[in-house]
């Protein structure tokens, strides 16, 4: 089996995704730090993890968090300086961490001085760095038209009117994210050499590439399908991921990644690819095509939202969740390719609050199996900060104290478009209540001590906290409770290190009882062994059949201390894990 016999560090590691604006704050500023993140190393080490991911650390206006980089070269001066991120990475090796970073270079910042070049004339070199066009016309009120009806992901149109040269610039995220043309070579080898090269040789280990399929645009960019005729702008992905060059671009960088390390290091990649079919993911990740090691699958994470509105939720079952989870690896099997295991990110809510219980009765055990389930996946897991507390959303806020872009471009466009008190807007915040961006990216709470739960001294936090610090979920409470959501992802991990035949690598994923509205089973083997394992996705005891009864099954991983393996009855929220002999 191909993937068992071609293992990697970067299959078998765990990453810890760190969002800096929330993670430590060193300074009191009310804004996280790379100095922080140092800081917490050590507490990093000891939940036995294999290397962190740094969401972007550089400089930048921060229209959207750190995602709109005005210099690929220069660390954001709130988040400390150059040397402070290479004192990170430093430290982070001496404790046998990797670091991956943030490589976003779909879009700049509209302040970056290559945009500010491009915007000055028509005529300037850089001109053509971007996509610039003139208005396909001119409304009743004199206003220039957009040159195609693509809708921003953040609402709104894909394009912006600049005064100054009387064109429209594309920007498939905020207005302040000018889409790079990678069609201009030249822009493409500048764009290695800032944000690939000047890193590599500051000793990352590898990358998070942002956005990693839109890069290659639909030559002459046609309007999109009128798929909702009472908006003026229309959901126009099919011309921007997974376009027709792609690959090519892929493999041209991955290229010139590695010419820029010593000979024998071996850097880790993964790109969020997020949608596309079996084919388009092998693409992506075949050893052979040279391209990605791995890749983020969104559709597991998009389950009960509508495909037309992010914010418009629809009828989540269990039996599309299943599906679209395995759909994350089932491409892999038989191949050479990799991927990934994920639940949380800086995109996403809290998992237990999506796809467990955050009751007071239930959190906690509802995220150890979240957590068992996690580890019992073929791939290399990711867990986001919060995550190993089992951190829930939180509770009550209104529109005034949402941060994320995503959420108040949405509420702006909705208002403009429909109205304030229409049944759009009243869905928007029902899906606003579960989904928002701002769930996952609340401060990391330390400790209980007030006001910030120990991620600032005193300062106000440049978001409000999550409450559910001053409840006992925080960082001090639980490294002292032996029994806490952070010690058993501890135990889990371990677990999966010394099973990483089956767990890791483990192949032939076949469903149990697929439609169960209730129970997530399935099996999977390695050459000499096979596994089965079983959650209880309810509140209830729930029953269950194990798929060969003539088998000897020996429990060896679950999410309840007692746990009787050979009951066939699992506990609210139970997950285990058997070896079958």
């Amino acid at each position: 089996m191909t993937i068992i016999h071609n293992p990697k560090w970067w299959k078998e590691a765990t990453v810890y995704q760190i969002y800096p604006a929330s993670f430590k704050d060193s300074n009191n500023d009310g804004w996280g730090d790379l100095a922080g993140i140092t800081s917490k190393l050590d507490y990093v080490k000891e939940l036995g993890v294999d290397a962190i991911w740094v969401c972007p650390f550089y400089d930048s206006p921060q229209e959207d968090m750190g995602y709109d980089i005005a210099n690929y070269e220069k660390v954001w001066p709130r988040y400390g300086t150059n040397e402070d991120c290479f004192q990170m990475i430093e430290e982070a090796h001496k404790r046998g961490i990797k670091v991956i970073v943030d490589l976003v270079i779909n879009h700049c910042s509209e302040e970056h001085e290559w945009f500010k070049e491009s915007r000055s004339s028509k005529t300037n070199p850089k001109r053509d760095w971007f996509f610039w066009r003139p208005p396909k016309g001119y409304d009743e009120k004199g206003n220039p038209i957009p040159p195609n009806n693509w809708r921003s992901f953040f609402g709104g149109s894909a394009w912006r009117y600049d005064e100054k040269t009387g064109e429209f610039f594309l920007h498939v995220f905020a207005p302040g994210q000018p889409d790079f043309n990678w069609e201009n070579e030249e822009c493409r080898k500048a764009i290695y050499d800032s944000s690939v090269g000047y890193w590599l040789r500051h000793n990352v280990d590898g990358f998070r590439i942002d956005v990693g399929s839109m890069y290659s645009k639909v030559e002459g960019l046609p309007d999109a399908p009128i798929t909702d005729p009472t908006v003026p702008y229309q959901k126009g992905t099919e011309f921007f991921i997974n376009g027709p060059r792609i690959h090519e671009y892929h493999k041209e960088m991955r290229k010139y990644m590695l010419s820029q390390i010593p000979e024998g290091k071996e850097i880790m990649t993964v790109g969020e690819v997020g949608v596309g079919n079996e084919e388009d993911f092998r693409d992506y990740t075949s050893a052979k095509e040279g391209e990605l090691n791995m890749m983020f699958n969104f559709k597991h994470t998009s389950v009960g939202e509508s495909p037309e509105c992010k914010y418009e939720l629809i009828p989540f079952t269990l039996k599309d969740f299943k599906l679209a989870l395995a759909e994350s690896f089932l491409f892999i099997e038989n191949t050479d390719c990799w991927s990934t295991i994920y639940l949380e990110n800086h995109d996403q809510p809290r998992s237990v609050s999506r796809f467990g219980s955050d009751s007071p009765k239930w959190r906690a055990i509802s995220s150890k199996m979240l957590a068992t389930l996690i580890i019992s996946l073929t791939g290399t897991v990711f867990i986001y900060q919060g995550q190993e507390l089992g951190m829930s959303n939180f509770k009550n806020r209104r529109i005034e104290q949402i941060k994320c872009v995503e959420g108040t471009g949405t509420y702006a466009a909705i208002k403009r478009d429909y109205g304030e008190d229409s049944e759009k807007m009243k869905k928007f915040f029902e899906a606003l209540a579960l989904i928002s961006r701002d769930h996952g990216r609340t401060p990391f709470p330390w400790s209980a001590d007030e006001p910030s739960a120990g991620f600032s001294k005193d300062a106000k936090p440049w978001i409000d906290m999550n409450e559910s610090f001053r409840d006992g979920i925080n960082a001090e409470a639980e490294l002292k409770d032996k029994n806490s959501v952070f010690f058993f992802w501890k135990k889990a991990l371990q677990v999966r290190k010394e099973h990483k035949d089956i767990l890791v690598y483990g192949h032939n994923f076949q469903f149990i009882d697929l439609d169960n509205d209730k129970l997530f089973m399935f099996t999977k083997d390695t050459d000499n062994k096979k596994m089965f394992a079983v959650f209880n996705f309810s509140s209830d005891n729930t029953d269950f059949s194990v798929p060969d009864n003539e088998a000897s099954y020996t429990m060896f991983f679950g999410n309840y201390a007692n746990s009787n393996g050979d009951s066939r009855t699992l506990q609210p929220w139970e997950g285990r894990l058997y070896l079958l002999k």
